[in-house]
Formats: structure tokens, sequence, C-alpha cells
């Protein structure tokens, strides 16, 4: 994500400091296309809590995918976020811009993002797929239920993290479903759901017929 041709010319980052910098500056900072002049932004932004919303929400509609996965950056760094806010980030084209925001939602869990985050799970990006997994994780309990629909007929890899995600979240509602599932083939699905088991104080002997 380093400097692009056609942004302006590299400068040092505007210091963040005692005195928070200009919003229109640090934007810029965001925007510029340096990697470190970006980053250094963020902190800065965050220091001025939710007036800066507006502006992050508005660089989500950037037809560039390096300003929509700074602007979910920024919005993932607040203290105190509406979490919805990352719901669109987690459709964006890019796959870069969905990690990021997976990655945010993994810090301001939300139960309003359980059904964008169950469709994470068969995403094309496997990390995005992993990272939905972890935010339905932090989630916790109250994704239990969307989660153990998943196992019942989406696509392999989706079960596979919706198991991992149910091990973790170890609610008892999904004991049976995880017993089942030491009688299929996939040996990822046998793994997760034997550490589930194990984490909730369930010993099962699964013997192959």
């Amino acid at each position: 994500m380093g400097q692009r041709p056609g942004r302006e010319p590299a400068r040092p980052a505007t210091p963040c400091g005692e005195i928070v910098p200009a919003l229109a500056d640090l934007l810029a900072d965001l925007t510029s296309g340096d990697e470190s002049r970006a980053e250094a932004a963020v902190p800065c932004l965050a220091a001025l809590g939710g007036t800066i919303v507006p502006s992050l929400r508005g660089l989500l509609d950037s037809p560039d995918a390096d300003v929509r996965w700074w602007a979910a950056r920024a919005l993932a760094s607040l203290p105190s976020l509406d979490p919805s806010l990352l719901l669109l980030p987690l459709a964006d084209a890019a796959p870069e811009v969905r990690q990021c925001a997976a990655l945010g939602l993994c810090a301001h869990p939300s139960e309003a993002a359980i059904p964008r985050l169950i469709r994470a799970l068969s995403d094309a990006d496997g990390l995005v797929a992993e990272l939905a997994a972890r935010a339905l994780v932090a989630v916790g309990e109250p994704a239990t239920g969307s989660l153990l629909e998943v196992l019942n007929g989406a696509a392999q890899s989706a079960r596979i993290h919706a198991m991992r995600a149910l091990s973790e979240i170890a609610d008892p509602r999904a004991i049976r479903p995880m017993i089942e599932a030491m009688s299929e083939e996939s040996a990822m699905l046998h793994y997760w759901a034997e550490a589930g088991l194990e984490r909730m104080g369930v010993n099962v002997v699964y013997l192959k017929p």
C-alpha cells in the first residue's frame, strides 16, 4: 500500500501530540497512498472520536480500494463505534477491505453483525472467512443458533469455520451437532468438534464402523 503513481510526493506524517491536528490534514494523510503517513494518522483520528465518522463513511464510497481500506481501518480504531458501520466494508469488492472490516468486528462484537458474518464464512477469501469466524466467537452465545444452521447445509469450508467458532464459544447447544460431526469424513470437522466437546467436558469415544 505504499506510494502510488500520480499521488502527491511523500511528506512527513502530521504529528499527533497533545494537540490533535486538523481533521482535513489527517484525512489527507490517511488517503495519501503513503502507508507510514496513513498509519500515523489513525490514532490521531481516533482521538477525535465520533466526529470523524461522517468523513470516514464518505471515504468508504471511494473507487480506490486503498482509501476504503484505510477508512475501515480508522473506523475500527475508534474506542466507541457503532459496529454497523463496518458492515458495508464487510461486503466490499476488495478482499483486503473485507478482511479489515472482519478484523474490526473482532474488536467491536455485535449481534447485529451476525447475519453478515455468517455469510462471510463462505467468502472466497480464506482470511475473510477465518476473521469472520473469530468475530462470531467474540459475539459469543448469541451467534450459536446461526452457526448451527451453517452446519446443516453450507459449503464444507464454511462448516469447518462454523465448527471452529462453535468449539471456542462452547455453548452446550452445540454438543449434539459436534457428536454427530464425528461420523463425517472431514478431519477438520472432527478436530474442532472434539476440541469443543473437550472444552465443555464431554468425553466422546468414536469408533468408525
